[in-house]
């Protein structure tokens, strides 16, 4: 394994065995590592026949090296189709969903909400004043910061839920099966947790952080997927406007309208 290099036993009780053995073969055998591009996928384990002279040995151990490189290649495409497969939907930076698998997933998943009749809430985050962060100690700081916001959003919100980078410093939340009450109690603690994150770049503390935070629930007006998304941006501007640490629901925005 070591070497990457094909292992062959003819005896058992003479020859040098693998350590893989979970109890010690008593036939002999043939051990491929199968790597590629220097990593180790898998082992090709295979015993060997009994009686075969020479000639058919020989050829039977070119056909497992062959065997072994078909498979090889096989788990080699399936480990780039599932490579390529995350970068299509996952933002590289902060390993969240992206936009394109927001705009995939989000109308399939309130038309499975309006099915069950089961309330849905959408929560657009920005991060306030992310331009002076950027401008004061640098884009990687920035990237730092984004990075940290998307732990703090994995580590708190359900399997079944939605974090998804929008674009820049916004990010979307998709909370499934909540109303609005528990939705914001919820958020309200996301930016507990943002307030309370240390961030240190190099020597620098790069100091608190807090969030605006816009949120709709999706039954409102029968709004499809689109629309909601620029509900809840239209609350969040209004957190801007409204001197940004805080949140504002799009169902309050309306009424102050009205």
């Amino acid at each position: 394994m070591r070497r990457g290099q094909l292992h062959e036993v003819t005896d058992p009780q003479t020859n040098v065995m693998c350590r893989h053995f979970t109890r010690p073969s008593k036939t002999g055998y043939l051990c491929l590592p199968l790597v590629v591009q220097g990593e180790t996928l898998g082992l090709f384990y295979i015993e060997k026949p009994t009686g075969m002279d020479h000639e058919h040995a020989v050829s039977w151990k070119q056909l497992v090296v062959t065997v072994g490189e078909g498979i090889k290649l096989s788990l080699s495409n399936l480990r780039l189709h599932e490579i390529m497969r995350e970068q299509a939907t996952h933002d590289p930076l902060t390993g969240l969903f992206n936009r394109r698998y927001l705009d995939d997933t989000l109308p399939r998943e309130l038309n499975h909400a309006r099915r069950q009749n089961t309330q849905t809430c959408i929560a657009m985050l920005d991060i306030d004043h992310f331009k002076h962060f950027n401008d004061t100690f640098g884009h990687e700081a920035g990237d730092l910061i984004l990075r940290e916001l998307g732990k703090i959003l994995l580590e708190n919100i359900r399997k079944s839920d939605i974090a998804c980078r929008f674009g820049g410093e916004e990010f979307v939340l998709v909370l499934l099966d909540t109303n609005q009450e528990a939705s914001r109690q919820h958020l309200e603690r996301i930016c507990m947790h943002v307030k309370a994150l240390q961030i240190r770049y190099g020597e620098q503390l790069l100091g608190p952080m807090t969030l605006s935070v816009g949120l709709v629930e999706a039954p409102e007006n029968n709004m499809n997927a689109d629309e909601l998304l620029r509900a809840a941006d239209n609350a969040l501007y209004a957190a801007k406007r409204a001197g940004r640490d805080r949140i504002v629901a799009f169902r309050d925005l309306v009424k102050n309208q009205e």
